[in-house]
């Protein structure tokens, strides 16, 4: 019970870092995002490291281990962070979010090539429903792009007007569908880099701690072009606010997570987990109404993108237990 219960606590946090990021994209850029939230989860990891006496278990890993880790933490927290935040703002929380779940088939692709695991039955009707869904919540959504209001045109057209009501959000399905897809690519690989890269060790929040650093080392290259590290320190005030909500959210998600995983098994905290895309859409719609899409096909496509993740983390043989299914179906694998 306490493993789920650290679970629902992720899903919840990843929601609301969700529509904190909606938020402070509205006036803020995603480089500037990028340069609040990836720094500070070095200090908060290091923090929790040191509590959780992991700590030392940082120069346990090996120059192998290392490598992995700090490769997943520049995949996720610089390169798929980045596509992420620029899905949120061209095409809202809730709409990015579902395009995301694709990442789940993004993982089982790494995983069958690098670890060897295989598809099932279940897993390819999962993968249809987790891919149908996203394209159920943004069909018949793809208006002119010059009938589109830009993210964040709507909170300038509001101050301008006085704190006038801003107009109907409209999403950019093209740019949000390109930037989630690529977001998937670094959060589909990154689950089999840290596993490859803990393997047996269980110091998980050293391990957290390692990606942080590497990712904001190679963040820091990137403020070496012209430019950026001051167009970083030219934030607006009330986006950095929500950038920084964002990044302490983003990094209690994570430890809830490792949490969870600790005491339950990944069969009960993946399907758990899956919840953070209800709990984007509640806080996102709550948050920003005015700046989020959420109507029939907005449930609808949650509801079959949450059904197919729930089939890619379930085992055929679990199901099977409870449904007289033929054998060739328990069976079959691929490759």
């Amino acid at each position: 019970m306490l493993g789920a219960f650290f679970a629902i606590c992720s899903a919840a946090t990843f929601g609301f870092n969700s529509a904190a990021m909606r938020r402070g994209v509205l006036q803020g850029t995603v480089f500037q995002a990028i340069a609040i939230t990836v720094p500070i989860g070095v200090p908060l990891f290091l923090l929790a490291a040191l509590i959780g006496g992991q700590l030392g278990d940082m120069f346990a890993f090996g120059w192998t281990g290392t490598g992995y880790l700090a490769a997943a933490g520049i995949l996720h927290f610089v390169w798929g962070r980045y596509w992420n935040y620029r899905a949120v703002k061209e095409m809202g929380a809730n709409l990015s979010g579902a395009v995301q779940q694709i990442s789940l088939v993004a993982a089982l692709a790494f995983a069958m090539v690098l670890l060897g695991e295989q598809l099932t039955i279940l897993r390819i009707i999962g993968i249809v429903l987790v891919v149908g869904g996203p394209f159920i919540m943004t069909s018949g959504r793809g208006a002119k792009r010059g009938k589109k209001a830009k993210a964040g045109d709507g909170e300038k057209d509001a101050a301008a007007a006085g704190g006038a009501k801003p107009p109907v959000f409209r999403p950019n399905i093209l740019a949000g569908y390109v930037a989630g897809l690529m977001a998937t690519l670094g959060y589909g690989m990154t689950p089999t880099l840290v596993r490859l890269g803990l393997a047996d060790t269980g110091a998980s929040l050293a391990g957290g701690a390692i990606s942080y650093i590497a990712a904001t080392l190679a963040f820091a290259v990137l403020l070496l072009v012209p430019g950026q590290l001051y167009h970083c320190f030219a934030i607006d005030r009330t986006a950095a606010k929500w950038f920084t909500v964002s990044g302490v959210f983003v990094f209690l998600a994570q430890m809830f997570r490792y949490l969870a995983l600790a005491i339950a098994p990944v069969t009960v905290v993946t399907p758990i987990q899956r919840l953070s895309l209800v709990f984007r859409i509640l806080l996102s719609t709550l948050i920003n109404r005015d700046y989020e899409v959420f109507d029939t096909r907005v449930v609808i496509g949650m509801v079959v993108s949450l059904l197919g993740a729930l089939a890619l983390t379930l085992s055929v043989e679990l199901v099977a237990d409870f449904l007289s299914l033929p054998m060739w179906v328990v069976d079959w694998r691929f490759p």
